[in-house]
């Protein structure tokens, strides 16, 4: 009897397989961009070694072209490798390919809500409302940068008190870009050893961590299955319950003292726009997309700016000679005790150039979020069925050669000219392209320099090896480049 049925079983599964194979290869499948051949339920799963992603979807792309085909479990995508073909699907086809898809690790939380996930015309009114309500509250703008220079400052007295100690600074450089978003959103900010605030900041960082694992990247595969099961996946539901509930006593305390003739931040702007819509039944505006989109805000703004500064510290150490350099012209432009403004950067091109560099070569998203196709989509000699993952890798322009003579190298000369003044890149796309071009660019922007440079007005950065010896590598490149764990000391100037 056991023989029989494991006979059967057999035969169920070859029948399958041979399906697949006749269904991928001929019929529907004739017009996909090409790609390696997939196995059924893993799909290319085995060909993807997450530990070496980016080097293998590079050799795909040169065996395959700039626009192929593979399949991540069950789950069809088109890779967008090169420039040309990321700029043509997202800049010049930009309508075509504004659908978000979103992460299935958040979307039994936010069912579909907030700005990073939202679409339709309900993401063009919640993006045009957050763009209008930061630059009213002063992104690119005086009162923003001052809250920036006041935040830097407080990090510096931070990190005088370690006393040229060395430690792990994970945690001191998400508390500057935090308190900078929670000024935004809740005109607030933490002292950095407020308990509540180091547990928020606990939870934020350890997200950013787990969305990183393999599990993680299971579970948005396969979400029907793995959410029965116990795993690092209960931990992120729980973290971002935790902040979500967070925000919630921040919108109740706002209600209580809201004056709609004067909006003190974010979610006062959001819930007086909500009061204006009230007898609009196609409103957009609703407590669940406050919550989602300031969680989105809050998480977003937070660690990514600062796992950035941390790798940047990381490679400044690794290149001495890069931080001399950069200490020269501080030195030279500010001296020892005058705070950087944003008028200061056309003035300091090499820094501006560094700053540059660190995102280029860090590629913190090599993928950008997917996209996903709502119909149908023909694209040069291919069509992309409706429903179908479309990932830019932005990686691939970020690395390309042709921008970048030493891709894999730090070098920020790759963004000044002969005469040493900045130039511009338009390879340079950390931020995205088109119209889903990240919503808090200005903001990073601004924070990135005026952070680096506050720090290295008043240390010079010390590991705790040869540099030679510093590991630069991520710790795991899958939907964010993280740098590995480190300590160091800061020495006062």
């Amino acid at each position: 009897m056991e023989l029989w049925t494991f006979t059967t079983l057999a035969l169920v599964a070859v029948v399958v397989f041979l399906f697949f194979q006749l269904v991928w290869s001929k019929g529907y499948q004739a017009r996909l961009p090409p790609g390696p051949t997939p196995l059924p339920i893993l799909g290319n799963m085995l060909q993807l070694d997450s530990k070496n992603i980016l080097t293998i979807l590079h050799k795909l792309s040169e065996k395959y072209g700039p626009v192929y085909t593979i399949y991540m479990g069950p789950k069809r995508v088109i890779m967008l490798h090169g420039y040309e073909a990321v700029k043509e699907a997202l800049v010049d086809q930009g309508d075509k390919f504004l659908h978000r898809e979103p992460l299935q690790i958040f979307n039994a939380i936010f069912k579909g809500n907030g700005i990073l996930s939202i679409n339709g015309e309900k993401w063009k009114q919640i993006r045009r409302f957050s763009l209008m309500t930061l630059k009213d509250f002063g992104m690119g703008k005086r009162t923003i940068e001052e809250r920036v220079q006041e935040e830097a400052q407080c990090l510096v007295e931070k990190l005088q008190n370690t006393n040229a100690q060395a430690f792990d600074p994970t945690f001191i450089l998400s508390c500057a870009p935090c308190n900078v978003i929670c000024s935004i959103l809740f005109n607030h900010r933490f002292d950095y050893d407020d308990e509540k605030f180091l547990h928020l900041m606990g939870m934020l960082n350890e997200n950013f961590r787990l969305l990183n694992t393999p599990w993680i990247q299971l579970y948005n595969l396969y979400p029907s299955l793995i959410k029965h099961l116990p795993g690092s996946h209960r931990t992120v539901h729980k973290n971002v319950l935790q902040v979500r509930g967070f925000l919630m006593d921040q919108v109740k305390k706002h209600e209580e003292t809201l004056d709609p003739k004067n909006p003190r931040d974010y979610i006062d702007c959001f819930l007086i726009k909500m009061q204006q819509e009230k007898m609009n039944p196609q409103s957009e505006f609703s407590y669940e997309e406050l919550l989602s989109t300031a969680s989105n805000l809050f998480a977003a703004g937070t660690e990514t700016t600062a796992s950035t500064l941390r790798f940047g510290l990381l490679l400044l150490m690794k290149h001495p000679d890069v931080q001399a350099k950069v200490h020269e012209e501080i030195d030279r432009v500010l001296g020892s005790s005058r705070r950087p403004s944003m008028q200061d950067r056309v003035k300091m091109p090499y820094v501006d150039a560094v700053v540059h560099e660190i995102q280029r070569y860090i590629s913190l998203l090599p993928f950008s979020l997917p996209r996903s196709a709502p119909q149908d989509i023909n694209f040069r000699d291919y069509v992309i069925p409706k429903g179908t993952i479309v990932f830019p890798f932005f990686h691939s322009i970020l690395h390309d050669r042709k921008a970048f003579p030493n891709p894999h190298q730090f070098d920020p000369e790759n963004f000044l000219d002969k005469s040493g003044n900045f130039q511009k890149n338009d390879y340079f796309t950390p931020f995205s392209m088109g119209k889903r071009l990240c919503l808090g660019e200005g903001l990073a922007r601004m924070e990135l320099f005026l952070y680096l440079v506050t720090i290295l007005q008043s240390f010079t950065l010390k590991p705790l090896v040869d540099p030679k010896e510093l590991d630069i590598t991520p710790v795991m490149t899958g939907i964010l480049s993280v740098p590995p764990v480190y300590k160091l000391s800061f020495l006062p100037r």
